[in-house]
């Protein structure tokens, strides 16, 4: 990181305020069914709805909280009760109420307890937006796997028997010709951000269709908890292109088209249709693919993210964590981040996750050898890539074209003791190496065996990453990993682990692997930085601020992610690392009233700045009628 202390034009003062008039300036916009909020609070929002409408409005509804001028103002009285209540106080009761009902649903037979907390937040959710996501950012770390995975992975498979009012868009097969003109259903003048899915592959859930919408909804959720993106202008899609789950097709219940997957040219040009429909109507939106099969998640991003802002989470997302945390296994080894390049890494899955991820390290440490020739050819060898077939070689049949890069060369498989197709065992303990790291979606894959096999590593640390969701996915336990292997193992998953007591006072930590650390950074660094695309570069910077963020002395105790009670710093630095990359690579256009030759002026610090003073805080707006 460059010293930046002598680019320092302003006080932090003088900082704060420019860039507060800036903000100012850009909220005098708001009617209708928007409003912005800074953290510095906003005018009056413009609404042109009065009386119960207002309070079934979810966007603009304050409960209780509504002021007694308010009420006069848009024919409220005497609709309330009269005790005019404090946000807080209504956060405080709504607790209150959450709490008791958690506890009947912990004591009681009827669903899953995480799922009926999902159920309350969602009620919340649909009718008082600014109190759900203040309740949300409170206690990010309670409700964050309740929003999202593990649980809304149960709340998409029992998804049509959940619904209970819409939230988002559904573009189908049978829209095909109509998306221009169905983009313009969506009230919101201005969409920041998209979550798209197909329902094609949910968590390691599979196929569940229409129910998939969940999903967006829940990534969404936590753009506007850890990025501050503003609710008001995010937008869930399902993009409903049938199902081959056999199950949907037969349930009379099913929400999605009961009919079988579109595949080929007919699947391309649904999703080349919605995706020219957003980027017309909203130029300037971020699409975040999501969920997506394998077979599609690399061939629709390769097509698309020269052309229009996306990224695909599952590719591009997991790998920066995933990065993120080698990086951290090599710095609690007690080396610096620069001797990645010498970590020796068995992989074992092949999807667009587990390719993404050594796509991602590959080019990371390409970039620490100084992306030479020489230096593309040592990254490549230290990987080593085993499907359900085993070991990929150049000698595999009908090779996945996305994954011939990675296969290794017959000579350097034989050297090793390897051949095509020998199984992960073998290659653990042939190759012994620093890091395993499970991307498979195969639950237990990780086996005794295997684990066994770990403790022959050359590393003083070994690192087992069993990165698969949800939780029943996940390769190993935590405590799998530290009974079989030991205690100076680096263990981190993709879903939540409770620590390991090891005995004699010391804790094995278990680190949770989440995209929740970066995509929100991305998504907000892209747009405030009004990139055209996001680069590999922006992607690459994210991660290693994310790995960069942890103190010495947590790492070198395990502890390689840091508490998602820290996700809102966390982020307002990956955004600030990516806007920065943006201008370096000349791709910043700017957001709003900053263009992209002022950014170019801005410090380090006052990116920082920037940043913060453009994320939305839960603060109840004071609302103005005006009559259409």
């Amino acid at each position: 990181m460059s010293n930046f202390s002598s680019q320092l034009r302003l006080s932090s003062s003088s900082i704060i305020k420019r860039l507060k008039q800036r903000m100012t300036m850009t909220t005098t916009m708001m009617i209708d069914r928007r409003s912005f909020t800074t953290a510095e609070g906003s005018r009056p929002t413009i609404v042109h709805k009065r009386s119960l409408d207002i309070l079934h409005d979810p966007w603009f509804n304050k409960g209780t909280a509504f002021s007694m001028t308010e009420r006069d103002r848009l024919d409220l009285r005497g609709l309330l009760p009269p005790n005019v209540m404090t946000s807080q106080q209504q956060i405080d009761r709504f607790m209150v109420d959450l709490k008791r009902l958690e506890a009947q649903a912990r004591d009681g037979p009827s669903e899953p307890y995480a799922l009926a907390k999902w159920r309350i937040l969602n009620r919340l959710h649909d009718r008082n937006e600014t109190m759900y996501y203040k309740v949300l950012m409170d206690n990010i770390e309670e409700y964050a796997p309740i929003v999202y995975t593990p649980t809304v992975g149960l709340a998409c498979q029992n998804y049509s028997g959940l619904f209970r009012r819409p939230r988002g868009m559904y573009f189908s097969a049978t829209d095909r010709g109509e998306m221009m003109s169905m983009v313009y259903n969506w009230p919101a003048e201005q969409v920041d951000m998209i979550v798209v899915t197909d329902g094609g592959r949910i968590l390691g859930l599979g196929d569940l269709g229409v129910q998939g919408i969940g999903i967006a909804i829940g990534k969404l959720d936590l753009y506007v908890a850890a990025a501050g993106i503003n609710p008001q202008r995010v937008l869930p899609v399902m993009i409903d292109v049938g199902t081959n789950n056999e199950k949907l097709l037969k349930n009379p219940l099913y929400l999605g088209l009961q009919e079988h997957r579109l595949d080929g040219e007919e699947y391309l040009s649904v999703i080349d249709e919605f995706m020219e429909a957003v980027f017309t109507r909203w130029p300037h939106v971020i699409v975040q693919f999501e969920d997506f099969q394998s077979k599609w998640a690399f061939k629709l991003l390769q097509r698309y993210r020269d052309t229009y802002r996306m990224f695909n989470d599952d590719v591009q997302g997991t790998a920066g964590v995933a990065v993120a945390g080698l990086l951290g296994a090599v710095r609690a080894q007690g080396k610096p981040m620069i001797d990645f390049p010498k970590q020796k890494i068995v992989v074992a899955g092949a999807g667009s996750a587990g390719l993404g991820v050594v796509n991602a390290a590959r080019k990371t440490m390409k970039r620490m050898l100084g992306n030479n020739e020489s230096a593309c050819e040592s990254a490549r060898s230290q990987f080593w890539v085993v499907d359900a077939k085993g070991l990929i070689t150049e000698e595999r049949e009908n090779i996945d074209p996305d994954a011939v890069s990675f296969a290794r060369k017959i000579k350097e498989a034989e050297h090793q003791g390897l051949r095509e197709g020998a199984s992960l065992v073998e290659v653990v303990q042939q190759v012994k190496p620093d890091v395993l790291l499970g991307l498979s979606a195969v639950g237990g894959l990780f086996s005794t065996e295997v684990l066994e096999a770990m403790k022959g590593s050359t590393s003083t640390r070994p690192a087992i990453f069993a990165m698969s969701n949800p939780t029943q996915n996940a390769e190993c336990t935590s405590e799998e990993a530290f009974s079989i292997v030991g205690d100076n193992v680096v263990f981190a998953s993709g879903s939540p682990f409770k620590d390991v007591n090891l005995g004699n006072g010391q804790i094995g930590h278990s680190n949770q692997g989440n995209n929740m650390y970066l995509f929100p950074g991305i998504g907000l660094g892209t747009l405030l930085s009004g990139s055209r695309i996001i680069s590999d570069g922006m992607l690459q910077v994210a991660a290693e601020c994310l790995a960069a963020y942890m103190k010495e002395e947590d790492v070198l105790q395990g502890i390689i992610y840091p508490s998602i009670s820290c996700i809102r710093d966390i982020t307002t630095k990956v955004a600030a690392a990516v806007v920065k990359e943006a201008i370096r690579e000349d791709l910043a256009e700017g957001y709003r009233d900053m263009d992209g030759r002022e950014l170019q002026k801005l410090s380090e610090e006052e990116i920082v700045a920037y940043v913060k003073n453009n994320m939305w805080n839960p603060v109840y707006p004071t609302l103005v009628y005006k009559r259409d």
